[in-house]
């Protein structure tokens, strides 16, 4: 297993170890120990899934605001999907920037994504089944989410959905741009 560090610090791709025959394979999803190895030590508290039907959803761009903000180690585990994540840290030196993954069933990545950061994901397949380790409780008062195409910001979804028109839903679809958001994280330089 190995974490691949991004263009934001914290921001990580994990390649795990797949152990495979005749018969299928094997994988260790997720291990405390391993996982702190590799700089993720947060104690997760919440498994999530979601699933869509359709090649060319887009959920996203979310986050939830302190004090329920969450770190999420993410993976597809049906089809596949383009993950993001937007560093929305107040005075980062990063602020507003994106990174992406693709995440498959086959490639079996998983993406790490700190709490201060929107993540949101497009699905390039149909029938995808998305998995979320959360290390805090999802509380509705705490949401927050910004525009999945705030020009401030400039996700290159257009290449992503290669001419098809993004499936959203309501609140993704006309939410507020990073600027507007009810964003409440502040970038903090560690010691």
């Amino acid at each position: 297993m190995k974490a691949i560090k991004t263009k934001i610090p914290g921001v990580l791709i994990i390649e795990t170890d797949v152990f495979g025959d005749h018969r299928g394979y094997f994988s260790e999803t997720y291990s405390k120990p391993k996982y702190a190895e590799l700089g993720i030590d947060v104690e997760f508290v919440q498994d999530n899934m979601s699933f869509s039907a359709q090649k060319g959803t887009l959920r996203g761009l979310h986050w939830q605001n302190p004090p329920y903000a969450q770190s999420k180690l993410v993976s597809c585990t049906k089809g596949a999907v383009i993950d993001v994540a937007v560093d929305i840290r107040k005075g980062s030196p990063t602020y507003g920037e994106w990174v992406s993954v693709e995440l498959t069933a086959e490639n079996h990545r998983q993406f790490f994504i700190p709490q201060g950061f929107a993540h949101g994901f497009l699905t390039i397949s149909d029938d995808v089944e998305f998995r979320y380790k959360v290390d805090n409780v999802y509380n509705k008062e705490s949401e927050g989410g910004m525009r999945y195409d705030d020009p401030s910001v400039n996700v290159d979804w257009g290449s992503l959905l290669n001419g098809i028109e993004p499936v959203l839903s309501e609140k993704d679809a006309h939410g507020p741009t990073l600027e507007d958001a009810n964003n409440q994280f502040v970038y903090k330089e560690e010691a």
